[in-house]
């Protein structure tokens, strides 16, 4: 305690947003968590995004776009809109190197997917591809698993899924492409197959867009015998673009 003391007293703490002085490591201060479009109320039962309204206790709600596309995984969830302080958050991480904001979201998504934890699932994050891995030196998705598996308790397994296939950014592709491109790019680790037979799994990004790279992801799952798979992301895109 005395040395996070000192050190606080060294670096004082800043807001993960604005830099501004907070009381407390990997926050965000008020005037910017008024800004911070975290997803509250309703939302669709498969993405994550916000609906209108609230939470019921009824039948799952499910949003326009999971109606016109098949989700192959179970249930899912997202922690913020990917837009305004949403978007920068994500890029801090993503091409910013701040591995404090994976730190911050660890018990945001735990929150979020608190009734997809329940059941003690196998976080599994997505896979870069190792040149792509070997230039940014580190994977978002498995600092963002790896957070969630602290703050929830729950196992999880940081190369259980491997991309064979170097599908670049996704950016500027419509739907199909998005999909096409990532068609059979996403497999389970050929040592890690029997650590996902029979188990609940919760596959974890740090964006939803159009939903291709967890279908990639969850399809190669399933293909390995998991019981169930859902999804969380930090962010969700409102639109495919």
């Amino acid at each position: 305690m005395r040395l996070q003391t000192l050190l606080h007293a060294v670096f004082p703490p800043e807001c993960l947003c604005c830099g501004a002085r907070v009381e407390t490591d990997f926050a965000i201060c008020g005037a910017c968590w008024r800004d911070t479009p975290f997803v509250l109320g309703a939302s669709c039962d498969l993405c994550g995004v916000g609906l209108p309204g609230q939470r019921g206790n009824g039948a799952p709600l499910i949003c326009e776009e999971c109606h016109m596309v098949a989700r192959p995984w179970a249930r899912g969830r997202s922690v913020l809109h990917y837009a305004d302080n949403g978007r920068k958050l994500v890029l801090g991480l993503k091409h910013g190197d701040r591995a404090e904001i994976a730190r911050a979201a660890g018990p945001w998504m735990a929150r979020a997917a608190s009734d997809l934890l329940a059941d003690a699932p196998l976080i599994v994050p997505i896979p870069l591809h190792w040149q792509r891995l070997a230039k940014r030196r580190f994977n978002q998705s498995a600092l963002l698993a790896k957070a969630l598996a602290e703050a929830s308790g729950c196992d999880w397994l940081p190369d259980a899924l491997i991309r064979v296939r170097n599908t670049g950014t996704q950016d500027g592709r419509d739907r199909d492409n998005r999909f096409a491109n990532l068609d059979a790019a996403i497999l389970v680790h050929p040592r890690r197959a029997a650590a996902l037979s029979g188990r609940r799994v919760l596959l974890v990004d740090d964006v939803m867009t159009s939903g291709a790279t967890f279908s990639a992801a969850t399809q190669a799952c399933h293909a390995a015998g998991a019981q169930q798979v859902c999804v969380i992301a930090l962010a969700r895109v409102a639109r495919d673009v």
